[in-house]
């Protein structure tokens, strides 16, 4: 498959949260190819200085930090740390997610506000704090990831598609606030993607169901969801803001 090649992109610094695997590591590596100056941060030391290495041979390798994207505060600093290191912000990625099964009556308010602080909480943080200096670069692109789960009711995801379905409202409140700045933001919506995560969640049957519930055959890989974030990262989105772009081969 041939990729597209987007020259505003080139040069550009972006910052990816849950960088290391997955649809972030997608993210990482095809900023990277396109020329931007990308830092990530992740908690995954191991396979976040694997992928470092991986693509040390690009013009300009991406930058890793260790962080735990539910300690707020300390993720800010991460995120000013990395604004030094790029020497600003153009394009920021709120990826970071975990969407593990959660049983209704099993739910206390701890395990409530560490599941938002590590699916919602941080995307607004994130936001709040390279905001300053897109403003002061004259605009810059926010993406924060949905899901279709909460479209769909899906079982055992109660307090993770509770924030899924707030982080629509916080993309559409974003870009009105911040529209007149020439920030973007939009959110991507993925379907069921092909990460070796959902796997352990899947038997061939279950996979098998997936691609059944889709319009189209095959299995969403994280580049597809990369590609779409290239796009809407790119000036050719000057003109998108406010809205979910879904890439989920046609879900039903």
């Amino acid at each position: 498959m041939h990729s597209a090649i987007y020259p505003s992109l080139t040069g550009k610094r972006v910052i990816v949260s849950g960088g290391a695997s997955g649809i972030g590591e997608a993210m990482v590596e095809a900023f990277t190819r396109q020329g931007a100056a990308v830092g990530f941060v992740d908690i995954q030391d191991a396979p976040s200085l694997a992928l470092v290495e991986r693509l040390s041979d690009a013009d300009c390798p991406p930058r890793y930090r260790s962080c735990d994207i539910t300690d707020a505060d300390g993720y800010v600093d991460v995120i000013k740390s990395l604004l030094d290191d790029l020497g600003g912000c153009d394009v920021l990625i709120n990826n970071a997610a975990s969407d593990d099964r959660h049983a209704l009556d099993t739910v206390t308010p701890a395990y409530w506000d560490e599941r938002m602080a590590v699916n919602l909480k941080h995307q607004f943080f994130a936001a709040q704090a390279v905001i300053p200096t897109m403003r002061a670069g004259g605009g810059g692109a926010i993406v924060n990831m949905g899901s279709i789960s909460w479209h769909l009711g899906l079982k055992d995801l109660v307090i993770y598609q509770t924030a899924k379905a707030a982080i629509e409202g916080l993309t559409r409140s974003l870009a009105r606030e911040l529209g007149r700045d020439n920030i973007r933001v939009n959110a991507i919506l993925p379907g069921n993607v092909q990460t070796p995560r959902q796997m352990r969640w899947y038997t061939p049957e279950g996979e098998a169901e997936i691609v059944e519930s889709q319009c189209l055959d095959g299995r969403i890989q994280p580049a597809d969801i990369a590609a779409m974030a290239l796009f809407l990262a790119s000036d050719d989105a000057r003109f998108c803001t406010g809205h979910n772009y879904w890439v989920d081969a046609g879900w039903r």
